[in-house]
């Protein structure tokens, strides 16, 4: 019997959502405008600019805040997408290369010849002598750790890595004085 992990799954860092999250907080404050320029007084700037110039408008402001909103949660929701998953069966990445295109890359256990974790970003090195580049995630010690700890219960070689005893160093202990 093999050893099958635990479904563990690492989002993209925050910095990769910085974006579409500023993206979303535009489109709040416009429909934020539509809404209040549709429940300001009849007399008011606000009130002209949003309901009564909608007459000659291509897109109604009400059209454009949805939109707008609907696009923002989209944006928000493909950037959350993004991360490695780690498998019972093997792993699991998602990156965004274009705007319309994501990339889902899946590779079994069997196929992986060795992890590395010596880079910047984590390589996983294939049977068919290619290298797969892992995406940058939130958590990247904890996704080196549970790596680390696949490979060993599969025997599959890793370069770097902190090792997996959970020993102190042995300059930690203090000898005992009677």
């Amino acid at each position: 019997m093999t050893y099958r992990p635990a479904e563990t799954v690492f989002g993209p860092p925050f910095a990769v959502r910085i974006p579409s999250l500023v993206y979303l907080a535009v489109a709040l404050v416009v429909g934020g405008v539509v809404v209040a320029g549709e429940l300001s007084a009849p007399g008011s700037a606000l009130h002209h600019y949003v309901v009564e110039k909608d007459i000659n408008r291509l897109v109604s402001s009400r059209a454009l805040a949805i939109v707008l909103m609907a696009s923002a949660l989209a944006s928000v929701l493909r950037a959350s997408m993004r991360g490695v998953r780690i498998r019972g069966d093997g792993i699991e990445f998602r990156d965004v290369i274009s705007i319309v295109m994501p990339r889902i890359k899946r590779y079994k256990w069997a196929q992986i010849d060795c992890i590395r974790l010596d880079q910047p970003t984590i390589a996983v090195d294939l049977w068919d002598g290619t290298r797969a580049f892992l995406p940058k995630v939130n958590d990247l010690p904890a996704l080196s750790a549970a790596l680390e700890k696949v490979a060993h219960a599969r025997a599959i070689p890793v370069r770097g890595g902190r090792g997996l005893d959970e020993l102190p160093e042995s300059g930690d202990f203090e000898e005992e004085q009677s």
